[in-house]
């Protein structure tokens, strides 16, 4: 069997450099690369493959969404992130969308292979790097687990991230094909559950909660 592998990544040259790597792999081939989240689900969707290797700070829409909404609608799929954030917020919610595995970017191309590999035999393949502190806040149970933006619905999500990333409503309304009143009716709604009141707390949310990043 061919495994079937999709890349999702904001930077051409890291979905570049998988494509060429893994293609060299015998028995894997990158069917298809994708620059932001919501075209990750998109290709998903139509190319149906193995596993999607899924950075997190992308935009539009980021990893951990998209690994939910991949998920939701496709559960067979093998989801890794691959992510140069070693934070344990980040990590801990690919986890909970339901990822199979998690890797820094720093690592050995030979790892990102066993992971692969892995993950298709149902294993969790966590990085060495990280994988102390995946034990700790497992064994631990986080305190801080039930967040504020955990409240919010996967469209809230969405639409939080789009303020926070600079678009105005007009634009999200022509993103997600709503109308514009709609889109105020979803940023009211997040405002509430937040208990915020300006676009720049938002934004700040959005950040800390892993939604977006300063560098997407």
């Amino acid at each position: 069997m061919t495994i079937k592998i999709i890349v999702a990544d904001d930077h051409k040259i890291m979905r570049d450099g998988l494509r060429s790597m893994l293609n060299k792999e015998t028995g894997m081939e990158v069917v298809g690369d994708a620059s932001n989240g919501r075209a990750a689900v998109n290709l998903t969707r139509k190319l149906k493959p193995h596993v999607v290797i899924m950075d997190i700070t992308m935009p539009e829409l980021n990893g951990i969404d998209a690994a939910r909404q991949i998920l939701d609608e496709l559960p067979g799929t093998k989801i890794i992130a691959l992510s140069m954030h070693s934070d344990r917020r980040f990590v801990m919610e690919m986890f909970k969308a339901g990822v199979s595995g998690y890797l820094l970017k720093d690592c050995a191309f030979d790892e990102l292979s066993l992971a692969i590999k892995s993950v298709l035999n149902n294993q969790t393949y966590v990085s060495p790097a990280i994988a102390g502190m995946v034990i700790e806040d497992y064994v631990g149970h986080i305190s801080d687990s039930c967040t504020p933006c955990n409240e919010l619905t996967s469209r809230e999500r969405e639409v939080l991230q789009l303020i926070a990333e600079g678009m105005t409503t007009k634009e999200i309304s022509s993103h997600l094909n709503v109308s514009i009143k709609t889109v105020e009716t979803h940023r009211r709604k997040i405002m509430k559950k937040l208990n915020i009141h300006s676009i720049a707390e938002l934004t700040k949310a959005a950040i800390r909660q892993g939604l977006t990043s300063l560098d997407t």
